[in-house]
């Protein structure tokens, strides 16, 4: 078998396994093995990447943390690192302009996932790891999706379905304050437990990834329950409340059958996908709770719903 570390030293791109999505992992460091990320993904070069750290000593070998937030930010990182929690902070010079898409910031974060953290820390250096998908479309909770996505272009490092199948929780801090870039698994309610917490402005470019107004889309059109009038003959039911599989939609998917935020939120990528590619005319999705992690699945279907027109 290919060893992943000896592909990444060589600038080569590996699709990794972390506790969120699957990822498109290079070395952060080198621009030349960055810039193969975006030509897979068809990834707009204004749109940042994560950086993933292999241990805390290359924390501010790539960032600085202003001295103010030193005690926000060790209190939080100390809570959800290594995990699903990305800080979005002022760069140092050793990651390239590629990387953050030429901002004076840079996000990162620790994975929690066994296999991801093994390779990166035989490989020794950051890796920017993007979802594994191409750009806009559904993220990959497993390495069929992968697979399914880019077909063989790519090394697929297998690390089983993920855990929690949305993307990371992405922070900015600054006052002793928390700005909400983008709505995870790190929910705002467990953040407030450590500074006040509140969603971030929109801007018109992305400050980090995952903040374009249309994002995580399949390609069949998808819109909220409450906005379908008539149901067409090939209509897919993206299910929360409803229990009935019979009825006037041609596929249905739960989110969970005993109505479980978490287990909603790991099997919503997974459950799209199977929606998109059951051919159908039209998705439908029913709103879930936005309660915890159920912000960062109404955040998705947002973005999933944003300019498709049935």
């Amino acid at each position: 078998m290919t060893d992943p570390v000896q592909l990444l030293a060589a600038g080569e791109v590996v699709a990794l396994p972390t506790e969120t999505v699957y990822g498109l992992a290079a070395d952060a460091t080198r621009a030349d093995a960055v810039v193969k990320i975006f030509e897979m993904k068809e990834r707009p070069f204004f749109d940042p990447l994560i950086v993933h750290l292999p241990g805390m000593d290359w924390l501010e070998r790539v960032a600085a943390i202003p001295p103010g937030d030193r005690e926000l930010f060790d209190a939080l990182s100390g809570r959800f690192w290594p995990g699903p929690l990305t800080f979005v902070l002022p760069r140092r010079a050793i990651i390239p302009d590629i990387v953050a898409a030429g901002l004076p910031t840079v996000a990162v974060r620790r994975s929690a996932h066994p296999v991801f953290r093994e390779i990166i820390e035989r490989f020794g250096k950051p890796l920017a790891a993007p979802s594994a998908n191409r750009f806009g479309r559904i993220s990959p909770t497993s390495r069929e999706d992968v697979l399914a996505e880019l077909g063989d272009r790519l090394h697929v490092v297998d690390g089983g379905r993920t855990e929690h199948g949305l993307e990371s929780t992405i922070v900015q801090i600054g006052g002793g304050r928390i700005s909400l870039l983008r709505a995870g698994p790190v929910t705002k309610e467990m953040l407030a437990e450590f500074a006040p917490a509140a969603a971030a402005r929109a801007n018109e470019l992305p400050a980090a990834p995952g903040m374009l107004k249309s994002h995580y889309a399949p390609r069949t059109p998808l819109r909220f329950a409450a906005d379908v009038r008539e149901i067409p003959p090939r209509c897919g039911l993206l299910a929360w409340r409803s229990r009935e599989t019979d009825g006037p939609f041609a596929r249905v998917e739960f989110l969970s059958e005993k109505q479980d935020l978490r287990e909603g939120a790991a099997r919503l990528f997974a459950a799209m996908r199977r929606l998109d590619e059951a051919g159908l005319d039209l998705i439908v999705a029913e709103e879930v709770p936005e309660t915890g992690v159920g912000a960062a699945i109404m955040e998705r279907l947002r973005k999933a719903a944003a300019t498709r027109d049935p």
